[in-house]
């Protein structure tokens, strides 16, 4: 007899069942250990040999995926859950070992964990003799799991069936047929059953059909309410589960229903209870209104009249609570209680304040025709706290009966906003989240809607997919940031400087910001003087989260209308090998005081600006962009003054790349006449800058009747234009009627357009107006070259030449190493469509194993994931870089891990890696290092 140790995991909220467990001695030979913890852990559901999941009060999907996600392969879950929450589980029942029905008397916990004992003891037996199989997840075994299972819950009075993709009943138990108002199968199927009853009330079969047909592949599932009609007349609610399942090589519904009727009676009369409650605040307030806190909308139930007649100013229909609340108190609240009534009343200070009570009280003053006045508002959470955050705000005067008190009141509240003002300020961070996150969002849902709208448009589709990766990719460097803002105070945080091209960088701001300055009405100039080296060295995540973050806020602070400039500069006097350049970013915003300039780098710090208080930061983005500005050893300077606008400066000194003479040279344009039509005279002088660098000849036009007049006078003297380069709009006249004018007078000869506009009809007017090319602003010396190019018809060989070089590098078998199987689907999914042969090993020992069968030659390289179970990445690189075979020993290994700090970096290359690839992936990152360790 053999020795047996069992560590238990008790999982979720402390109960009866736990506590009798605990006091359970156990079986002969046999050790237990208790860990347990209110919330799913998954460093002790990995440590754990059985699970017992109690899911009272507890969100039962994000408990069960964090234990499933934690838990090794040969642990036992036990699921201890109430009889209304089974279609919350369905989906998951094969990865279910037993399910414990709650309530259980003290007397079923003694005789439900002695027989578990029992079985699990002769399990070990078995496994320790070696004729007990290795558990699998066979397709047989699955299905023998499932049918377990649904007898389990055939015993719970939950109704059970199975049916064809047709709709023909596999399997129906008597808890269903009652439940649809049937007493055999014969009559279901005689009234016509074809995946739905006919006993579904009309209105619902639809509906339900769509809920099935919506479900596509193997183990999907999906759960929903409808009604079904008895023979009585009598009418049910109906829970359902539905689930696909594969049997025999075929996918069929698995289907669990349960009598959801008393449920719902419930949930009808709280309903009713509320609109009680509210009819009951409805007579004794002045105004009552109801708000969700989860979207901050709300409607107004009742106004006053009379001397109350003040709230139907601000408050009326559908209102949002922190417009309606900023107009309410900016009119009528005393000065000295407005800040406190913005934070009492904010979403995140009501949250808080009605988790822990269900009524709130706050008391402030108002002006009433000259006089102060004592109001109250009266805050009362409905519904279920868990599920929604609704409230229901009353107002009414309490100036009569409470005037002392309320003067004592504040007197205290003063005194203490005061003293806790400083440790206030980081739960104002914690509180709010940053603005520097939602600016790439806002692009990538933006762009997302313009892909959905151009789904045909391929190459559209392309941009914009481009355009969503560069905000994803920013995105994921910012939230980076926040989390590692500890990084940055104690010195750690390092840069990462590489080769970058200025113009990308520039082009990705303002995809990124395109949606916001859209939404708002703004406008965006970005303009480039004096470019000439556009290839520098340096950390291109930081610069863009620099700028962004000065971009950012003078997009929040900006009203609709209003203009944005930023330019950059290329300086001189820069060391060799290395150039000057200066951001200039100035815009018509409502500016900030001198006295919050001199602390803006302060971190946590805000403008208290009573006109813009509902946007919302965290008081963090200029601190680390100070930060960001020191390490990079660059300037940054502010200007402001308040109602006229702020100006940033700042200025880099960026390491060179080699610059490409040859790419500059164009003999077919040397001494060609060009004009530039543009109504900015800095812009045209930047063009002509670098047109004169290219050795061409430029000429200006500050407006479109001057472009045709001069290219009339110099059709006349016969010294014609070769290009002309020409804004999207003019002050007298846009650039395509230039360009339609031109045509009449100059033939020809070739347009370029210079937009900021990045849609199919912009191209399809422009090409109808006899445009030549468009080119996006701002515009650098190197696009400029492209554009010439282009219409030369030049370099088409070489590029295709490149193209296929890369292609030829892209064939033959990897070997991925992942253990998760969505990271193995895109990992999949990107390399074959590159054109690599992909195989899978879902862990360190098993990617040993597969490459030891293989032998030498059979894989090209090997990607390897770090954090894995049974042998991590890093065990798995030294095994394999021991093996006998120098060839097979010597395969390139590469890390493709989440872990993306440069000590990861260096730990992959210590334990025998060729390279890091950073999880999410980038796939111009990851091909890049491919080429690199194939080539």
């Amino acid at each position: 007899m053999h020795h047996c140790h069992i560590q238990f995991y008790f999982a979720g909220q402390q109960c009866r069942v736990f506590s009798i467990i605990k006091e359970m001695s156990p079986l002969k030979h046999f050790t237990h250990e208790f860990s347990e913890s209110s919330m799913p852990d998954k460093m002790l559901a990995s440590k754990a040999d059985v699970i017992l999941a109690c899911f009272q009060d507890m969100d039962v999907n994000g408990t069960l995926e964090t234990l499933l996600s934690g838990r090794r392969k040969k642990t036992r879950l036990i699921v201890l859950i109430e009889k209304k929450q089974f279609p919350l589980i369905a989906d998951k029942l094969p990865e279910i070992d037993d399910i414990w029905t709650l309530p259980m008397s003290d007397e079923e916990t003694h005789f439900r964990f002695l027989k578990w004992q029992q079985d699990y003891k002769m399990y070990n037996d078995f496994l320790q003799t070696g004729s007990f199989p290795e558990p699998g997840i066979s397709e047989k075994e699955t299905s023998e799991k499932n049918q377990i299972l649904e007898k389990i819950f055939t015993t719970l009075d939950c109704g059970v069936m199975r049916h064809t993709l047709d709709g023909k009943i596999l399997s129906i138990n008597r808890a269903a047929l009652k439940i649809l108002g049937y007493a055999s199968q014969d009559e279901l199927v005689a009234d016509g059953f074809d995946m739905i009853a006919a006993s579904v009330l009309d209105e619902d079969k639809p509906k339900l059909r769509e809920c099935i047909l919506k479900l596509q592949k193997e183990n999907d599932s999906i759960r929903t309410m409808y009604r079904v009609q008895h023979k009585t007349g009598e009418i049910l609610y109906v829970m359902g589960n539905i689930k696909l399942l594969r049997e025999n090589g075929e996918l069929l519904c698995q289907r669990f229903l349960l009598d959801w009727t008393d449920q719902k009676i419930q949930e009808d009369k709280k309903e009713r209870l509320q609109n009680e409650l509210l009819q009951a605040l409805s007579i004794d307030f002045s105004l009552v209104c109801f708000f969700d806190l989860d979207t901050g909308m709300g409607f107004q139930f009742q106004s006053g009249s009379g001397s109350d007649i003040i709230f139907n100013s601000v408050f009326s229909s559908k209102i949002s609570l922190e417009e309606s609340m900023e107009v309410y108190i900016k009119k009528f609240v005393h000065e000295d209680d407005q800040a406190m009534l913005y934070q009492a009343l904010s979403i995140d200070t009501l949250k808080k304040e009605m988790s822990e009570k269900k009524i709130h009280h706050i008391n402030f003053r108002i002006y009433e025709d000259g006089i102060i006045k004592y109001f109250q508002i009266k805050v009362v959470r409905t519904g279920e706290w868990d599920v929604n955050h609704g409230v229901v705000m009353g107002f009414h005067s309490v100036d009569g009966e409470t005037r002392n008190e309320m003067k004592q009141k504040h007197v205290l509240e003063d005194a203490l906003l005061q003293a806790n003002q400083a440790s206030k300020a980081k739960s104002v961070f914690l509180s709010h989240m940053s603005h520097d996150i939602r600016t790439p969002m806002n692009a990538i849902v933006g762009f997302t809607s313009l892909a959905i709208t151009h789904i045909d448009n391929t190459e559209q589709i392309e941009k914009y997919l481009k355009k969503i990766m560069a905000s994803g990719n920013h995105l994921l460097s910012l939230i980076n940031d926040v989390l590692d803002m500890s990084r940055i105070e104690s010195g750690k945080m390092h840069l990462d400087e590489k080769l970058y091209k200025l113009p990308d960088i520039l082009h990705e701001l303002w995809s990124i910001l395109q949606t916001d300055i859209n939404t708002k009405n703004l406008k965006l100039y970005i303009d480039a003087v004096n470019i000439i080296n556009e290839d520098i060295y340096c950390d291109k995540l930081r610069l863009k989260q620099v700028l962004l973050n000065i971009l950012g806020n003078a997009v929040k602070y900006t009203l609709p209308g209003g203009t944005i400039n930023m330019r950059i500069t290329e300086k001189d006097n820069a060391p060799a090998g290395y150039a000057n350049y200066e951001f200039l970013v100035k815009d018509t915003g409502i500016g900030m005081s001198g006295e919050f300039v001199s602390r803006i780098f302060e971190p946590f710090e805000r403008e208290k600006n009573t006109t813009m208080s509902g946007i919302q930061g965290t008081g963090l983005g200029m601190a680390i962009t100070k930060n960001i500005v020191d390490m990079m050893n660059g300037y940054i300077g502010v200007k402001s003054e308040q109602g006229t606008g702020t100006e940033f400066t700042l200025a880099f000194t960026f390491r060179l790349g080699v610059q490409d003479k040859k790419a500059q040279d164009l003999p077919e344009f040397k001494n060609c006449k060009v004009l530039v039509a543009n109504s900015d005279f800095e812009a045209c002088g930047n063009i002509s800058y670098m047109l004169e660098h290219l050795g061409m000849r430029p000429e200006l036009a500050l407006s479109g009747k001057e472009a045709v007049l001069r290219t009339h006078q110099a059709y006349m003297r016969g010294d014609c234009y070769s290009i002309y380069i020409i804004d999207w709009q003019l002050h007298d006249m846009s650039g395509l009627e230039i360009a339609r004018q031109l045509r009449q007078e100059a033939g020809s000869v070739p347009v370029i357009i210079l937009t900021t506009y990045d849609l199919p009809e912009t191209e399809t007017m422009a090409r109808e107006a006899g445009v030549t090319s468009l080119c996006s602003k701002p515009l650098f010396l190197s696009e400029l070259i492209q554009c010439l190019n282009n219409i030369a018809s030049t370099g088409k060989e070489n590029r295709n030449e490149t193209r296929q070089d890369k292609k030829q590098l892209h064939t033959g078998r990897i070997l991925l190493v992942e253990d998760n199987e969505l990271n193995q689907e895109i990992a999949v999914a990107i390399l074959q469509e590159a054109g690599f042969n992909t195989e899978v090993a879902d862990n360190g020992q098993i990617a040993v194993n597969m490459l030891e069968k293989a032998g030498p030659g059979y894989y090209r390289l090997v990607l390897m994931d770090v954090q894995m179970p049974v042998m991590n990445g890093y065990e798995a690189t030294k095994l394999i870089r021991k093996f006998e075979d120098k060839e097979l020993a010597s395969i390139p290994v590469i890390a493709m891990t989440a872990n993306a700090f440069e000590e990861d970096r260096q730990n992959a290359l210590n334990s025998g890696m060729n390279g890091h690839v950073a999880k999410p992936i980038d796939v111009k990152n990851l091909f890049e290092t491919l080429d690199n360790v194939l080539a």
